[in-house]
């Protein structure tokens, strides 16, 4: 037999050897040369070279937009979720690790009744068998000796794929922060051309007086009243349909929040103007945004998960090789247990194999890699999509603000045409259809730009989502308690 010298001194081998882990270590996948360098779509009027603030939001120096966006990063529901999820991947990294100590089992019991052996000797006595009270106990532990890092690569993929939940947590509070700033510009943005329609009204229902007045003193037609009564309804029917979008917006960054629509929050609700920035907007370039951006982040943490779990998958290949030993004790009464003859006793080590028939491994192995090959796939369409929405983000603000700059000066040059035209219409050189129609071309540009006044907004907070920025400095969200 093996003297307990030796075999301590296998087991410290053993041990030893566990520092071999099969499988491919990870290596973080390069990204394409051209996506470091500035962006393509940026113009000194609407881009800037310098770093996207963690927070910025607070770029607009709106006290209400602050408020509601850092209450959105703490009481969002979809950030709970998150939490909750990133709590999940937390504690498989715990069980993951668990596999690094002895497992342990430890029993007691009591049972009565007549056994087989106690039946056989009253047999041979004559006796009747009496029931009687058996007790036992016993312990046992276990150790796996991780020797081609099986366990190991466990870990590394539970703690990959922990970082991954953290990222999309991150992601998450980008989505939250731009949907609640987009949403908090749209009330805005409603309310200002609601406000533009009103206005307009106001503008068409002095001229439709004025045309009422004019038809009694003969001066003008049913038709041309008829005309001036068309516009004034056109321009009234606006007004519902922009006080119900507002309405909705408010609701849907009341939700952002967290709470009920009862609870829409007064001071957004009094917003009359979309927050927009006069000067351009940070945006850094193409080396930060792939730094910054947490799905890119999520799908490299994915690719190591899967990377780890190919070494999982290799490991099945190699010998199992678990220490183990085991104590127990049975007795007819309790003192009994603890007797030299009452106890035995086991320990050695145990080692199983699969090997020769080793197809499921190899098939385990192809699944592995496949899941692995998969998850760089998606490492690269990720990085290719970030740089797209940035892209795509970055050219559709610069298009309105270029749209907007013409709105603007075509506002300002209908205005004017409306007061040429309504001196030439006094001195009788224009008709009733020249002021008529300078009249609607006002009413169309101020809406026009009150409209684009809202999509700049918009489209700067999707240019800050692409960016990716948002999740930095945010505060920790606590999930709901179960329990």
């Amino acid at each position: 037999m093996m003297s307990v010298r030796r075999q301590a001194s296998l087991w410290i081998s053993l041990v030893a050897l566990s520092g071999c882990a099969v499988g491919p270590n990870y290596r973080a996948p390069a990204t394409p040369a051209s996506a470091a360098g500035p962006f393509v779509s940026t113009a000194p009027s609407s881009a800037a070279s310098e770093a996207v603030p963690p927070d910025w939001w607070r770029l607009y120096n709106d006290p209400v937009l602050d408020r509601l966006v850092r209450e959105a990063l703490v009481e969002n529901d979809d950030l709970k979720v998150a939490a909750a999820n990133l709590t999940n991947a937390q504690a498989l990294v715990s069980q993951a690790r668990a596999g690094l100590f002895p497992s342990t089992d430890a029993s007691a019991g009591a049972a009565y009744g007549r056994s087989a052996t106690s039946d056989e000797l009253a047999s041979l006595t004559g006796a009747k068998a009496a029931a009687t009270w058996f007790y036992s106990t016993g312990f046992s532990a276990a150790y796996q000796v991780d020797l081609f890092g099986q366990i190991r690569r466990s870990i590394e993929a539970a703690r990959a794929s922990a970082e991954a939940q953290q990222a999309a947590e991150d992601a998450v509070r980008v989505t939250v922060a731009a949907e609640t700033a987009a949403a908090y510009a749209n009330v805005c943005g409603y309310a200002e051309q609601a406000a533009t329609a009103r206005r307009s009204l106001q503008l068409v229902q002095e001229s439709y007086d004025i045309t009422v007045r004019q038809r009694d003193a003969g001066a003008l037609s049913d038709f041309d009243v008829a005309r001036a009564a068309t516009l004034l309804e056109q321009t009234r029917a606006a007004i519902p349909t922009f006080d119900g979008q507002r309405r909705a917006a408010l609701f849907e960054l009341t939700a952002l929040l967290g709470k009920t629509p009862a609870e829409a929050p007064a001071d957004a609700a009094a917003c009359q103007t979309p927050p927009r920035l006069a000067q351009p907007l940070p945006v850094g370039d193409g080396a930060a945004l792939l730094k910054r951006r947490p799905d890119v982040r999520q799908a490299d943490r994915q690719l190591a998960s899967a990377t780890a779990k190919i070494g999982v998958a290799v490991a099945s290949l190699y010998p199992s090789v678990s220490l183990g030993g085991a104590i127990n004790a049975g007795a007819d009464t309790p003192g009994q247990l603890f007797n030299y003859n009452s106890v035995s006793y086991s320990a050695g080590p145990l080692i199983s194999w699969t090997f020769p028939n080793t197809l499921v491994a190899l098939a385990q192995i192809r699944q592995a890699r496949a899941v692995a090959s998969g998850a760089l796939a998606s490492f690269d369409s990720t990085v290719v999509q970030a740089l797209k929405e940035t892209e795509q983000a970055l050219t559709t603000y610069a298009a309105e603000l270029d749209r907007h700059g013409a709105l603007s000066a075509a506002r300002d040059r209908a205005n004017e045409a409306l007061r040429l035209a309504q001196i030439q219409y006094q001195a009788g050189t224009a008709s009733y259809l020249d002021l008529l129609t300078a009249e609607t071309t006002v009413v169309n540009a101020e809406q026009a730009l009150a409209a684009s006044d809202q999509l700049l907004s918009s489209d700067q907070v999707a240019v800050f989502q692409a960016l990716g920025g948002g999740w930095e400095d945010a505060p920790a969200v606590v999930a709901p308690k179960v329990g």
